[in-house]
């Protein structure tokens, strides 16, 4: 079987491209190594990973984090492991689709930061509802985001998945192993 037909596997680097509604490419990430893959889900982690906006600009992501993308849910989750604690950045977005180029996802604006103490804020709220006129998102659309944006909520007033302590730990010593096993 070629890797393009069975996927990536653990310790393969992959490249994560998010375009918006209207097939315009938003933001590619290149390099993020994947920790797991399952029929449904992967997980990942970007480390100084490289990204380049939509405007060329090129930026190096400061932090390690791990990243969770899922088939059936309209989100992805980044959580970023800082000194002080971790930081969730949560993207509404259409469910991932792997090919051999990238795994890919729509942008639908609207972010659900978590800061370490639990805060909570939704951002992009603005963006949301000017990009849905533009390109005319449409109520079904609206409403699975909408949705989504409360499953979201609920994994994370339960500390559910990659809001649990224990999973960024076990996600991140895997990555540690991982590039231990590679130097």
């Amino acid at each position: 079987m070629t890797r393009e037909a069975r996927g990536p596997k653990e310790g393969d680097f992959i490249t994560i491209k998010s375009y918006k509604h209207d097939g315009s490419l938003h933001r590619t990430w290149r390099d993020t190594m994947v920790l797991k893959t399952s029929e449904n889900a992967l997980i990942g982690v970007n480390d100084h990973t490289l990204v380049t906006e939509d405007d060329g600009r090129r930026w190096v992501t400061r932090e390690p984090a791990i990243v969770y993308f899922h088939k059936h849910y309209w989100f992805n989750i980044v959580a970023m492991i800082r000194d002080n604690g971790v930081s969730y950045y949560c993207n509404l977005a259409s469910p991932y689709v792997l090919d051999k180029e990238a795994l890919k996802y729509i942008d639908y604006d609207l972010d659900v930061k978590v800061f370490p103490d639990g805060e909570k804020r939704l951002l992009d709220v603005d963006e949301y509802q000017d990009f849905s006129q533009r390109w005319q998102y449409g109520e079904e659309t609206d409403q699975i985001l909408k949705a989504n944006v409360l499953t979201l909520v609920d994994w994370i007033n339960h500390h559910k998945g990659p809001f649990s302590k224990a999973y960024v730990d076990l996600w991140y010593q895997r990555y540690q192993e991982l590039l231990r096993r590679s130097n």
